[in-house]
């Protein structure tokens, strides 16, 4: 996750996963072992209800109206 820069240390994207914040492609994932193979890496992203996601978006000015329903 480090990678995409979801997280800037492994204890963060353990909570932010821990916390079901991310998903791998429509499944939410909430374990921390969860493999993520090659194939997968381009469809990690975060959950749509994330407030961590919201504030992200908020901040690059990238949040719509739509988003804050």
């Amino acid at each position: 996750m480090t990678r995409l820069g979801m997280a800037d240390a492994v204890g963060a994207a353990n909570r932010f996963v821990e916390q079901g914040h991310v998903r791998v492609g429509t499944d939410v994932v909430t374990d921390p072992a969860f493999i993520v193979t090659r194939n997968m890496e381009d469809f990690v992203t975060w959950v749509d209800s994330s407030k961590i996601r919201r504030n992200i978006l908020r901040y690059r000015d990238k949040l719509d109206d739509f988003d804050l329903l």
